[in-house]
């Protein structure tokens, strides 16, 4: 029985690896954290009984273990408890399910300890690629994608290793906004934004791919992922969600992976790779499908991804002030403080004040976290 635990079991990342859990039968879930979702994190530990539990704030995690006072399990808090959950003993698999840079502290932690990790955490790489592909190849440790489109690459690539890839063919769907001019972006709310046509996700990622910024962020994940230049990876959009990204090899040939948008099956495949499971729900229909579509996204208004490139391109301390700023701005933008194109405007404010650091550890990584959450809050 392999055993598994996980950053971030209260969002939607965390529980659908549950559900993939609960359908199969045959995963142990030996540590679970959590943001501030006490309740949901209770009934988790109740039905999956893991040895240890963390919540952020103290006081939470003073009412959590009065509430699971009954049952054997150890409650933690703050970047302990990451900690705590990252490195536990019994887990051969780290889930990071967290949102934002803060896992990329538990998730180094994690790989000294020999865990194999199932990546969610778009910061990790986008951030500390730098860092994290090398310890994992000294460690031995394996960093298997969940991401649906780096889980589709994954997936193509699989037998094919030993062949060196000519070019990734990166998809997105165009989010709700596919089509639009950027005069046509400034007046979008946040209810329109929170309509992506064919998958169900996070507030935070269902905006970002709404700006395109998602995808930016993929750009820079795959680069290190799957040891390819920049100049390797194309953006394509594909707005059926049927094609989940692509790899083209030297001799032209081009693998693709399809399926339905259904984040259980990158989820399922990471836990078990690399065995393939039954996981039920909806199967494409070919008969049904009319057509499967392909379109260049639009650089003049979708600038998030043309920021994204630039910063990957500058390299440094520049990707985390590109994820930073686009955290921080998109957060304002859900609480109706800014507008949409305000997202593109504040990363290209903080990318045009930082004075880039070549090659930064992970305190100079936090650090250029906080300055650029610091410029944006005297600006807002």
């Amino acid at each position: 029985m392999k055993t598994i635990a996980i950053l971030g079991s209260t969002g939607s990342i965390g529980t659908q690896t549950l559900d993939v859990v609960r359908a199969n039968g045959d995963i142990r879930v030996a540590a679970l954290s959590a943001g501030k979702n006490i309740t949901l994190l209770e009934q988790q530990i109740r039905e999956f009984h893991p040895r240890i539990a963390s919540i952020w704030s103290e006081e939470d995690a003073k009412t959590l273990r009065t509430k699971v006072a009954d049952l054997p399990v150890e409650v933690f808090c703050g970047m302990d408890g990451l900690h705590a959950v990252a490195v536990c003993e019994e887990a051969s698999v780290l889930v990071t399910a967290i949102v934002g840079m803060i896992g990329i502290v538990p998730t180094i932690a994690a790989i000294k300890a020999g865990k194999d990790i199932a990546l969610a955490n778009k910061e990790t790489l986008v951030t500390a690629g730098h860092l994290i592909m090398p310890l994992a190849a000294r460690c031995g440790v394996k960093i298997l994608p969940v991401d649906s489109e780096h889980s589709a690459i994954f997936q193509c690539l699989n037998g094919e290793r030993q062949n060196p890839i000519d070019k990734i063919l990166l998809t997105a769907s165009g989010g709700p906004f596919r089509g639009k001019s950027y005069e046509e972006l400034k007046t979008v709310r946040v209810e329109d934004a929170l309509k992506h046509p064919n998958w169900a996700m996070g507030q935070k990622i269902t905006i970002d791919s709404a700006s395109m910024v998602n995808k930016g962020l993929e750009v820079m994940e795959a680069r290190w992922l799957f040891g390819v230049s920049l100049d390797q990876i194309q953006v394509v959009l594909q707005p059926q969600s049927i094609i989940h990204s692509m790899v083209q090899f030297m001799d032209g040939a081009v693998m693709a992976q399809l399926g339905t948008p259904d984040m259980k099956l990158p989820i399922q495949y990471a836990l078990y790779y690399p065995e393939r499971r039954f996981l039920a729900g909806e199967r494409l229909d070919f008969a049904k499908i009319s057509s499967i579509t392909f379109e260049n996204p639009n650089p003049d208004t979708f600038l998030g991804l043309q920021y994204a490139y630039e910063a990957a391109r500058t390299g440094g301390s520049m990707p985390t002030v590109f994820n930073a700023a686009n955290e921080r701005a998109v957060s304002l933008f859900l609480h109706r403080k800014i507008g949409f194109t305000d997202i593109y405007e504040m990363i290209r404010d903080c990318m045009d004040h930082h004075t880039v650091i070549p090659d930064p550890d992970v305190t100079q990584i936090l650090d250029t976290e906080q300055s650029v959450y610091e410029r944006i809050q005297s600006r807002s």
